[in-house]
């Protein structure tokens, strides 16, 4: 069932959206969308706006993450000073590790075939050990920093270290300064420091977009809106303006310039507009009529996936890539593959999402419980 009593639909759509935008992006930079039959439709300049700046999807994930993250420590402890710092690390362990080896392994192996799209850059230096290990212990955007991009389908898991190394600290700096007034000063504090931080690296794609200074404010931001949003409701006719105003601040940077052209704010303001709306939509449920229509549904389903589709498409897109490049591709022909990617990835992700993470993931937590009585 798409919208059940645990899961908020607004945010499985805001999910959906921004897995949407990375896979566009994707695939974009893999098959020149704009020199397809949308390109000739939209116009080149449309198309390029829609699919360049993916890496915002990214942003607003960490700040729904942090969303979700604060506000379900503070449903289960009932206050952050409670957080269980065991119980914390083994419900991220359990969410997020499986999928990571799974995904990893599959990578592994297609290396040790004659597809050099899997494998390391030669002319980098890096072993797929080091690459490995810096995934799962989290510094694989410190790796990427140093030596530039190397490995086409493990590249985009810097996200996760950005996350990983964020969450390592919540719960020591929710026990450290125990009370909410005491822990939002340093959340604001990354906040500001987020594009202060963007401003001196400018110059260079990877630190600005990927480094743990450059990202900390979107999750930050997701942090405090969750704390806002419990403690304060904004409806009615005041509620759909702010809305409206948020999803035009979105819009409008969005499709403003390139990311790196407005990277310092741009990154912020996307942040800021999504906070908004996930505050807006605190525990509410979907109106009957967009519940129901195909398209917000559809779009539900790529967001309650996110993570299995964030993992596991760009394996789909190597793959396809192999096959067929984008010089064999017609105008038309570049959005059926279009199409044929969209439509395996989601498939791929919704069978992982129910017959191995999802139940690996109960499997795990319930040994705790067990474990612990708790």
């Amino acid at each position: 069932m798409l919208l059940s009593s645990s899961r908020n639909g607004y945010v499985d759509f805001l999910r959906g959206i921004s897995i949407i935008l990375v896979l566009l992006l994707h695939f974009g930079l893999a098959y020149h969308l704009s020199d397809s039959a949308l390109g000739n439709l939209f116009s080149k300049k449309v198309i390029v706006s829609i699919t360049r700046n993916g890496n915002y999807g990214v942003t607003m994930f960490f700040v729904i993450s942090g969303f979700l993250i604060t506000s379900k420590s503070v449903e289960r402890y009932k206050q952050l000073g409670n957080v269980n710092p065991l119980q914390f690390y083994l419900m991220r362990f359990a969410r997020i590790i499986p999928t990571l080896l799974l995904v990893l392994a599959i990578i592994v192996l297609l290396s040790l075939t004659p597809l050099t799209i899997f494998k390391n850059s030669a002319s980098k230096d890096v072993s797929m050990l080091t690459t490995i290990l810096s995934v799962l212990t989290f510094w694989h955007n410190v790796l990427m920093a140093k030596v530039g991009y190397f490995n086409y389908c493990i590249n985009i898991l810097w996200s996760l270290s950005v996350e990983e190394v964020f969450y390592f600290t919540f719960p020591i700096l929710c026990l450290l300064f125990r009370k909410e007034h005491f822990i939002l000063p340093v959340w604001i504090a990354l906040i500001i420091l987020g594009p202060v931080y963007r401003s001196f690296h400018t110059d260079d794609e990877i630190i600005a977009l990927y480094g743990y200074w450059s990202c900390f404010d979107g999750i930050a931001l997701g942090c405090c809106a969750a704390l806002f949003a419990r403690k304060y409701t904004i409806g009615g006719t005041k509620g759909k303006i702010i809305g409206i105003l948020a999803i035009a601040l979105v819009a409008i940077t969005y499709f403003y310039s390139g990311i790196m052209d407005n990277v310092v704010v741009g990154v912020s303001l996307i942040a800021l507009g999504t906070a908004v709306l996930l505050v807006l939509t605190y525990k509410k449920q979907m109106p009957h009529i967009l519940s129901t229509n195909i398209v917000t549904r559809t779009i539900c389903s790529f967001g309650k996936n996110s993570y299995e589709l964030y993992l596991f498409h760009i394996i789909v897109l190597a793959l396809m890539k192999t096959w067929i490049s984008r010089e064999q591709l017609g105008d038309y022909t570049k959005l059926l593959w279009l199409l044929l990617f969209l439509s395996v990835s989601s498939m791929l992700a919704q069978l992982i999402s129910r017959f191995y993470s999802e139940p690996l993931n109960k499997k795990l937590r319930g040994l705790y419980v067990t474990k612990t009585g708790t």
